[in-house]
């Protein structure tokens, strides 16, 4: 399994971040941090065989309401394909007009995983720029043959190996474990100025919250002491949030072995907006 924490501009100073760890005897056993510095590097990351499932810090699709509006195709497949052929320049401008024409106070478009996650909308170019996460990470997921479960067929088989499974994408959110367990207290900052000792003590909190298995997803983190004070010492967050992003998608597997081909993702899941997982 792994859970990554994903930058549309990654550099020395501000990697893609992968966490690899198992399932081992009950708890999420982590065994590794990768650190990757560029898209085409993490592009050719994405090609290593699998079978693997892991969960992403950025969306894997557009609201509904903002595809309509700008006539774009509503197959969630089609809607990739146009979106990755714009620039990021078109998709700012396409962006800003539709916010443009509407009201102060509802700009942006939502979508229904939105407000259970307490994330982003999709669409917003700035602080952060998920829809340049998007724009950047799911069509490498696309080339490297990488299924997005219940987005593209087959999501998590390979029908010509009789049922093998591959490697399977999820949309992660690390924000979402962090605030069941911290509640509003900030735990990271890209900020030097404001990586301050408050922050490293929620780090610690959260961290030992994870080891102990005080949250609903019923997961138990596994650290060595050097994982656990790298993971103290990252003031930026990055390693941390893709250890949460690992824990999804553990919660994910075990409802996969539970029988839930869909890997926790709802029924009602709108096929073109895509649904953050454990939300």
């Amino acid at each position: 399994m792994l859970g990554c924490d994903f930058s549309s501009a990654p550099s020395r100073q501000k990697p893609i971040v992968i966490a690899l760890g198992a399932q081992l005897a009950g708890r999420v056993v982590l065994s590794n941090l990768v650190q990757i510095t560029s898209l085409p590097a993490f592009a050719d990351w994405l090609q290593q065989p699998g079978p693997w499932l892991g969960a992403f810090d950025l969306p894997f699709g557009l609201p509904r309401e903002l595809v309509e509006t700008l006539g774009w195709p509503t197959d969630w497949q089609a809607c990739m394909a146009h979106y990755s052929g714009l620039s990021r320049v078109q998709i700012r401008a396409a962006f800003a007009g539709f916010c443009h024409a509407r009201p102060v106070g509802g700009k942006f478009a939502h979508r229904a995983t939105d407000r259970p996650a307490g994330s982003s909308p999709s669409m917003k170019w700035v602080n952060p720029p998920v829809a340049f996460m998007l724009h950047a990470g799911v069509p490498l997921l696309l080339q490297a043959g990488v299924r997005l479960a219940a987005l593209t067929p087959e999501a998590g088989r390979d029908p010509s190996a009789s049922g093998v499974p591959l490697r399977v994408a999820l949309e992660g959110y690390p924000g979402l474990l962090a605030r069941e367990v911290l509640g509003q207290r900030s735990y990271k900052s890209d900020d030097k100025a404001r990586q301050t000792p408050e922050r490293l003590i929620a780090r610690k909190d959260l961290i030992n919250a994870l080891e102990q298995g005080q949250t609903r997803l019923g997961v138990r983190l596994k650290l060595t002491h050097a994982q656990r004070d790298a993971l103290a010492d990252d003031a930026r967050g990055d390693a941390l949030d893709a250890v949460l992003c690992l824990l999804q998608a553990a919660w994910a597997q075990m409802r996969f072995e539970a029988g839930d081909a869909r890997y926790g993702l709802p029924e009602t899941m709108d096929p073109l907006e895509g649904w953050i997982v454990t939300a």
